[in-house]
């Protein structure tokens, strides 16, 4: 099991980005939460097994029609996030 945290620039607001995300997430039978940022970027979280979370990840890079992803980045994390995916408020 593996933890990431992602944050995706581009048109990723306004665009439906975190209803997709978390639908995708929970298909892939992921936990996390993503939210928006202040700044216009998207932050996640995505927590199961590795290959699972890379395929989230190459997800992320495309997001819903509307977007445009410009930028995706990964960092690996320590701390696994709680059961379940959620869509967190904004920061």
């Amino acid at each position: 099991m593996v933890t990431f945290r992602v944050v995706v620039a581009g048109r990723v607001q306004g665009v439906g980005y975190r209803v997709w995300a978390e639908r995708q997430a929970r298909a892939l039978g992921l936990s996390g939460w993503v939210r928006n940022l202040a700044d216009g970027t998207v932050e996640a979280v995505f927590h199961g097994p590795a290959d699972k979370v890379d395929e989230m990840i190459s997800h992320c890079r495309r997001g819903p029609d509307r977007a445009r992803v410009e930028v995706l980045e990964r960092h690996e994390e320590s701390e696994p996030p709680p059961a379940g995916f959620q869509i967190r408020p904004g920061a």
